[in-house]
């Protein structure tokens, strides 16, 4: 079924009329020829769309329509009469009624209608159900996501956050190693004091050691003046190393020297300055490795890491893609004073279905330019980057890369993992999961009570752990 019509009108002859058209045309419909009675029935048909005449007995089609507004916001109304004056039109419009159409009606006409009013309905419950991920889902500082390996982010910087301990922070690109390190710095004892962020690898080899430890005047060609590092510029509080594994071999025992001693020493100075400093550091490189391959000193290593914090890739984080879309979306339109309000189905669905290999960065850039080029109200896949859109899917080979058997799964293993993904994005919520999937909520039903170790009464709760 396309979804359920209330038909209202009390002339019996085109209520019949249209009940039969509309049963032909794919709709269940159910009908009355008393308005008082058909809001009566609200509740108990759950209709999709009110399909009411402008000129009845009683109540009016404007007063039925005020009325529905009012208590089911969510369900849009077509008006119809045989005077299709602009007056009408305007009264139709402002007493909330999502669309108007004269008589007489031509039932693929109506179809059409009465498809565009129920795909609104539930663009709107997409955005509603989205804008609940949003609140819901816990945020941690400008971290966002309740999936279960944030949670077990959180967990680690709520324990590593009071201690004094240097933390490594690992991920790949674009995963916010930066956020996780502000989080743990705004949760210490030292959160009164400065937080110094520094990029060792935009920093040219020759003058990293003068940034992070300064220097005295005429310590080098051109040291006209002394200048004080960014270690003491952290003094009292914390100093962020990203991309520790770009940090020259040469420099890396003057670095463990500061961590040991609590102190450094300027360029050209002969001098210690104590330096009360955490470190933070962050690297989407696997230092273990470059630690056998000796570009990295093992002491250092150890020196670091004494907490280590794993930052997910997105694609583990489940239905936090959606989550961060919607924030990256809001956040977006605001900036940009644009009227885009929310996600379509279907781009729900391309953006859980790609991979996303650059992770938070990469899905907000999408967001962004999405937003810009977006030519209504909803964010649509064709608003999406070709490579959101694209065919390619999790585990097919990249270009130049040759395809392995073991690469891809069943088809009904890459459909029920879909499935499961859609269904917990939605927080539970089998009505508008089936919408996303372009499925019925019967067929929804059927599929999940045929995975094993999916409860009958599938949930939010019961099909997350379900999710790999």
């Amino acid at each position: 079924m396309k979804g359920t019509i209330l038909v209202v009108d009390d002339d019996q002859p085109l209520c019949e009329f249209l009940e039969v058209g509309l049963r032909r045309a794919g709709f269940a419909v159910a009908s009355s020829t008393v308005p008082d009675e058909a809001l009566k029935m609200l509740d108990t048909v759950e209709p999709d769309v009110v399909l009411a005449d402008l000129e009845m007995r009683g109540v009016g089609g404007l007063e039925l329509c005020e009325r529905v507004a009012a208590s089911r916001p969510d369900v849009p109304v077509v008006l119809m009469t045989a005077f299709g004056s602009l007056e009408a039109a305007i009264g139709a419009i402002r007493a909330g009624a999502y669309d108007f159409l004269t008589k007489p009606v031509d039932i693929d006409a109506l179809t059409v209608a009465l498809e565009r009013a129920i795909q609104h309905r539930s663009l709107r419950a997409e955005v509603q159900t989205l804008r609940r991920v949003v609140e819901d889902a816990r945020g941690f500082g400008d971290l966002l996501g309740s999936s279960a390996a944030m949670q077990a982010v959180y967990d680690l910087v709520e324990r590593a956050a009071p201690t004094t301990a240097s933390v490594l922070i690992t991920g790949e690109s674009g995963t916010g190693k930066e956020l996780v390190a502000r989080a743990v710095h705004r949760r210490s004892r030292r959160s009164a004091g400065p937080f110094v962020a520094v990029n060792c690898a935009a920093i040219p080899e020759a003058l990293i050691e003068s940034d992070l430890f300064g220097h005295v005047r005429g310590a080098f060609t051109d040291a006209r003046g002394a200048r004080t590092g960014l270690f003491l510029q952290a003094h009292g509080g914390a100093l962020f190393l990203d991309e520790i594994g770009d940090l020259p071999l040469s420099l890396q025992p003057k670095l463990l020297r500061a961590l040991q001693e609590r102190s450094v020493r300027p360029v050209g100075s002969d001098a210690e300055v104590p330096c009360d400093v955490r470190v933070i550091t962050a690297t989407n490189r696997d230092l273990e490795a470059a630690v056998r391959e000796g570009r990295f000193r093992e002491d250092l290593f150890f020196r670091l890491a004494v907490i280590h914090v794993p930052v997910p890739p997105l694609r583990d984080r489940g239905n936090d893609v959606l989550a961060l879309a919607q924030h990256f979306l809001t956040r977006s339109a605001k900036e940009a004073n644009s009227s885009v309000r929310g996600l379509s189905p279907a781009a729900a669905e391309r953006l859980l279905a790609y991979e996303w290999p650059g992770n938070v960065r990469e899905l907000q850039n999408a967001i962004e330019r999405a937003v810009a080029l977006a030519r209504t109200d909803v964010l649509n896949a064709d608003d999406l980057p070709e490579r959101v859109t694209g065919p390619r899917t999790n585990g097919a080979a990249a270009p130049g890369e040759a395809a392995q058997p073991t690469t891809f799964a069943p088809l009904d293993e890459v459909e029920r993992r879909h499935i499961l993904r859609v269904l917990e994005a939605m927080r539970g919520n089998k009505t508008v999961a089936a919408q996303v999937l372009g499925i019925d909520r019967k067929t929804l039903h059927r599929k999940l009570t045929g995975y094993a170790g999916v409860p009958r009464r599938a949930s939010f709760r019961s099909v997350s752990p379900q999710l790999g």
